[in-house]
């Protein structure tokens, strides 16, 4: 099995050989027949040349995940600084000495940080998987010589396949029976319209594989007619599964992505600063080298924001949850962010804006009238042609049920001519219990009038003139600039040739009428266009419908009137002309999938953060150039493996609340990334400073880990924090240089307060619990001074650390104008109440802290209130100096 599969990558599909081969030749080589296979050769098979199976991209194996989850840049820093801790504290320290404390309380943050973000992973590719078992597709085959419906799934080479109009073609198909066969091949090549495939080869120069004629491929559909082919290629050595392949490679780095990168890294060069500083001021102040090493360790634990990664991955998927509940799949956890980042979305017209459901509006004779002959006679065209029928069939049907009364037992279809997109028109030919023969057709307005030599006008048949062509034509207008759809009606009584119609019978028509259609917008796109314009997104309607049309649906919606942009100008522009036009206009018509995918690159360059969203393979190039790719559980797999988001029903109002969702995730992110950068700085600021100045080390290495340890704890509850609802109202985009200025600017506050403390703590409380200044004391004095100090700082360090998170979450006045979550709230609370308790048990004198004297609480107080008063006069002046906090 596992050589064979090796020879199966290895070969490569000559489509050119199998379209040039006889039938007979072709079911050799797969050792089938036209009647099919039998269960057992059709197994053979399987093994031979594999499963109909596409893998869009390789499924990450949990070990990666693992990997991914427990070793990032920080908790990389951390498991060395582990290692190191293990090697001093315990491997070559003396045996009274031992201790693996400090060891387990960074194993604890690792092991929370990557525990938490494994388990957010799995859950989010678990819900993305689900999706693969939205639509099951299946196919007519014959096996055991029967005809019978099959999972494609289960299909191989050599399986003889049935296709009818509306079909999906299973595999790639070599075709050896065909009648009026009109295939769509847009999932494949983009092309607008269905192309004709016969049983036959034609010598001809071939531009590409999918201009073969006999040959039907993977990921397209049957218009009309019906054929019956033989597979020739499965799964992922169809052609379908090498562009499936080729659009599910890496993605381009987002916004998201790049400013978590440019944060990491910001937070490490500063803790390799730092870190050093602090052990060689140590070192040379205190002469205990290894005691400063291991301080200087510590450090550097106490500046790796090392929950950073469990709390993007939280907020993540605490936003993709919330999303769930609301019609949205988060496949790319990181495309939430991307949300709220988003100032222009771009997407196309039918379905997104408009309804996705056809309605027929008028049946107007050519006078401009309402008729019901004209609605009569698109019914029969409708009702009895056997190609797909589209939405405008399902209209005229459903309208002509309501309003006439038609016993189709009376007639009987003697032929039809089927659609094809160079005539753009179909015929159909049918017979009264009179013997009366009518020839009817139905297509665009210009073809039609091509066609026809007559007009049913006021009443008489009489010649089609070219002022009469004028007035149609004007009336044609006028409907599409209301944004209806037109499409003209004629026939033909008792037409010559009966049993053996052919394109040419399509001529000398009578005109009759035509059928006004509209594709009204949804109730909720004009509401949602407005709220997403309140919220700083622009809406850039990317279409490959008309531009009359678009025009009418686009002012339905609220859309300025301004000028369309078509797909044949932009094919003319160079990359510095596109970007000013896709600035400057918003709606674009005629597009082709590349017009698409270049529309979205330039407006990226210009720096903007850009969705798009799409249904089909067409547009999984430009899902996958935009910073968040959108899609619908309704489209083809591989548009929905290209998407970050897949969502359970087309509406503008669903994107709206997802970016709002985005912001407060980012804001949340921020929070804590600002936060914990700030209060490190300003942390390590005083570690420097009493450093310099104390004779011993402001604080040992295990109480600055554990003290780290709780303060993370705490951060963990960041997710569920509320945002204030003025930060929602902009897009938000990652700027690592503001981290930077926030760290200057609102670090050093909490320093002037760690330096008051210690002041206080050396000259006045530890003195007075001690019985003398440090220098006086004895060696089993100074050390209960110097656990007193410890203590002292330590919960100072961890009040003013925690409490400032209150402070420093919004702009406006804490507790009073704006309040934390219920959530964030309690577990803070604790985390100070834990902290403050610790001095006093067991535990805080393994850590060498002592118990505090009453006075102290009373000066703490003033100190806190001091230094959340000026963290807020601080905050005012950054923000009006920055423009925002967060």
């Amino acid at each position: 099995m596992e050589n064979k599969e090796k020879v199966v990558q290895k070969n490569e599909i000559n489509y050119t050989v199998f379209s040039q081969e006889t039938t007979e030749s072709v079911l050799n080589k797969f050792k089938s027949n036209e009647k099919g296979l039998s269960t057992q050769e059709a197994e053979n098979l399987r093994e031979i040349h594999g499963e109909n199976v596409i893998s869009h991209g390789k499924k990450t194996p949990l070990i990666v995940e693992i990997l991914k989850a427990y070793f990032t840049p920080f908790t990389i820093v951390l498991i060395t600084l582990a290692i190191i801790s293990f090697f001093t504290d315990y491997v070559i320290a003396p045996a009274d000495d031992k201790d693996l404390t400090g060891v387990l309380i960074i194993a604890a943050m690792v092991f929370l940080s990557g525990t938490m973000t494994l388990i957010q992973s799995v859950r989010s590719s678990k819900a993305a998987e689900k999706l693969g078992n939205l639509v099951k597709v299946t196919a007519t085959v014959l096996r055991d010589g029967q005809e019978i419906e099959l999972p494609i799934e289960e299909l191989v080479c050599g399986d003889i396949v049935k296709l009818a109009a509306g079909d999906m073609i299973p595999a790639d198909v070599r075709l050896f029976q065909t009648k009026d066969l009109f295939i769509s091949q847009a999932a494949m090549t983009g092309e607008s319209y269905p192309v004709e495939k016969k049983a036959t080869y034609e010598m001809m120069e071939h531009s590409s594989e999918t201009d073969l004629e006999n040959i039907a491929y993977m990921g397209s559909n049957v218009v009309s007619g019906s054929a019956t082919g033989v597979i020739v290629a499965v799964g992922n050595r169809t052609l379908f599964g090498q562009i499936a392949k080729d659009v599910t490679e890496s993605k381009t780095l987002t916004n998201f992505d790049i400013g978590i990168n440019k944060t990491s890294w910001l937070l490490i060069r500063f803790m390799l600063v730092m870190a050093p500083t602090v052990f060689l001021i140590n070192g040379l102040t205190k002469g205990d080298w290894l005691e400063a090493f291991l301080f200087g360790l510590s450090v550097a634990v106490g500046l790796t924001p090392e929950m950073l990664p469990m709390i993007v991955t939280t907020n993540l998927v605490k936003g993709a949850s919330t999303m769930a509940k609301k019609g949205t799949i988060i496949k790319n956890l990181n495309s939430i962010q991307n949300f709220g980042a988003i100032d222009i979305l771009c997407t196309d017209k039918t379905g997104t804006l408009t309804q996705d459901k056809i309605i027929l509006e008028y049946h107007l004779d050519v006078d401009g009238k309402e008729d019901a002959r004209v609605l009569r006679h698109a019914f029969f065209n409708s009702y009895y042609q056997t190609g797909l029928r589209n939405l405008m069939d399902k209209a005229i049907i459903d309208s002509a049920n309501e309003e006439l009364d038609i016993d189709v037992a009376n007639y009987n279809k003697v032929d039809e001519i089927p659609f094809d997109f160079q005539r753009r028109r179909m015929s159909v030919v049918i017979e009264d219990n009179h013997g009366k023969t009518q020839m009817i057709t139905k297509g665009a307005v210009e073809e039609m009038l091509e066609i026809s030599s007559y007009v049913d006008y006021k009443g008489k048949v009489i010649a089609l003139t070219e002022e009469i062509k004028h007035t149609i034509l004007k009336t044609v207008d006028d409907l599409n600039e209301d944004g209806l759809r037109v499409i003209a009606v004629a026939q033909k009584t008792n037409p010559s040739v009966v049993g053996e119609f052919s394109i040419k019978d399509e001529s000398e028509m009578v005109l009759i009428g035509y059928l006004a259609f509209l594709d009204p917008p949804k109730e909720t796109t004009k509401d949602a266009l407005e709220a997403l314009k309140k919220h700083g997104v622009g809406v850039k309607v990317l279409t490959g419908d008309n531009a009359l049309v678009t025009k009418s649906v686009c002012k339905q919606v609220g859309l300025a009137e301004e000028e369309l942009i078509t797909g044949s100008e932009i094919s003319k522009m160079s990359d510095a002309e596109l970007t000013v036009i896709a600035e400057k206009h918003n709606i674009f018509v005629k597009l082709s999938p590349a017009q698409k995918t270049r529309l979205v690159r330039v407006l990226r360059s210009a720096g903007h953060t850009v969705g798009f969203m799409g249904d089909g393979i067409n547009d999984a190039p430009a899902m996958k150039e935009a910073d968040v790719g959108i899609s619908v559980d309704t489209a083809v797999d591989i548009a929905k493996e290209s998407a970050d988001v897949i969502l359970l029903e087309k509406d503008l109002m669903i994107l709206e609340r997802g970016i709002l969702s985005g912001r407060t995730i980012f804001g949340n992110i921020m929070k804590y990334v600002k936060m914990t950068a700030s209060s490190n700085f300003g942390n390590m600021f005083s570690v420097v400073v009493a450093s310099i100045f104390l004779p011993f080390l402001p604080m040992l290495p295990l109480q600055l880990l554990f003290l780290n340890l709780i303060y993370d704890v705490s951060c963990m509850s960041i997710p569920w924090d509320n945002m204030d609802k003025e930060y929602l109202e902009e897009p938000k985009k990652w700027d690592s240089s503001s981290i930077g200025s926030f760290m200057k600017w609102l670090g050093p506050t909490s320093s002037i307060f760690d330096i008051t403390t210690y002041a206080l703590m050396y000259f006045v409380i530890c003195p007075a619990v001690v019985g003398g200044s440090y220098h006086t004391l004895t060696a089993e004095q100074q050390v209960l001074f110097i656990a007193v100090f410890h203590a002292g700082w330590f919960v100072e360090s961890l009040w003013s650390q925690t409490l400032v998170i209150h402070t420093l979450r919004t702009p406006k006045l804490p507790f009073l104008q704006s309040n934390a979550s219920f959530i964030l709230t309690t577990v803070t609370t604790i985390g100070i109440a834990i902290g403050s308790i610790l001095p006093f048990t067991a535990f805080g004198e393994r850590l060498d802290l002592a118990p505090l004297p009453s006075n102290y609480w009373g000066w703490l107080a003033i100190t806190v209130i001091a230094y959340l008063l000026l963290v807020m006069f601080v905050k005012k002046i950054y923000v009006k100096r920055f423009g925002e906090l967060l």
